[in-house]
């Protein structure tokens, strides 16, 4: 299979979204890919374990796209070999009540991995400026002071919303969250045909709302808000990667291995050595417990 450098997904400067491939070849057949995602996501098990001991940094994986593009399923394959206790997964809906009743990054704030853990986030803190930007009359639900009318949210408002985003992310990279931040790019097409596979498969009509479709007609207006979010928030504290998803087992691989390559840069994640004393008398424990 083709050796990639997970460099190339990584948006260092502005893009453009639609000359981004949604497809990637990686020179192997389905079966292939499997294999060597099997080993990668061994390997971050491995990773996670020492992290686990380690005990100093959180990663905060964020995944974002457009209905369909593989958000579920990547999950699954990609951290199956997790230990449980060491990776947690929120799927952020319409807020709540109570939600709302806080700001709007509150309940992302509090989802966060403790240290030592991964948080994976399926959509994100970056709905509040994606979906609420294609219909800004949801903002009006927020109930925030001064945002009265629909002429309130104008182009300062964004704007001060992207910075508050980025406040928040470079406040959590300086407290010790490792953030990956992934685009599953999904092209108008194959989602159509992920769209018909719901409604042929009667074990994936539950997948299905009318609403999809609605929600499909402001592709372009999706796009452009993407594209836009994507160019002001990708930093070298927490950088966006632009992942080709219409081959689903080419993503996750492309995702794994993203992970795996930026930690195991992490020279100080080791596990903690023992104590002395403890180190000391390891034999001694060995021979307490051998003659019980």
């Amino acid at each position: 299979m083709k050796k990639i450098s997970t460099d190339i997904f990584k948006v260092t400067s502005k893009i453009k979204l639609e000359e981004q491939s949604t497809v990637y070849d990686l020179e192997a057949n389905e079966d292939e890919i499997k294999k060597n995602l099997r080993k990668i996501r061994k390997k971050l098990g491995k990773v996670q374990d020492t992290m686990y001991a380690h005990g100093k940094y959180a990663v905060l994986v964020c995944l974002q796209g457009m209905d369909t593009s593989g958000k579920d399923s990547l999950i699954r394959e990609v951290f199956k070999d997790f230990n449980a206790r060491g990776v947690v997964v929120h799927s952020f809906k319409v807020p709540t009540e109570l939600e709302l009743k806080h700001d709007y990054i509150w309940r992302h704030y509090i989802a966060l991995p403790a240290r030592g853990k991964f948080g994976i986030f399926n959509r994100t803190h970056y709905e509040n400026v994606l979906v609420t930007r294609v219909h800004p009359g949801y903002i009006l639900g927020e109930n925030i002071p001064g945002v009265n009318s629909m002429e309130d949210i104008n182009d300062s408002f964004w704007d001060a919303r992207f910075e508050q985003i980025k406040n928040f992310e470079k406040h959590i990279a300086e407290n010790g969250t490792i953030i990956f931040k992934f685009y599953l790019n999904l092209s108008k097409e194959e989602q159509k045909n992920r769209l018909l596979r719901r409604l042929d498969l009667p074990s994936k009509n539950w997948k299905f709302s009318p609403g999809d479709l609605k929600e499909r007609k402001l592709w372009d207006k999706y796009q452009e808000c993407y594209e836009d979010a994507i160019n002001r928030t990708s930093k070298d504290h927490a950088p966006w990667y632009s992942i080709p998803a219409d081959d689903k087992a080419t993503a996750r691989y492309i995702v794994a291995k993203t992970l795996y390559d930026n930690l195991k840069t992490y020279s100080d994640i080791q596990e903690p050595e023992l104590d002395d004393e403890v180190k000391a008398n390891i034999e001694l424990y060995k021979t307490q417990l051998k003659s019980e």
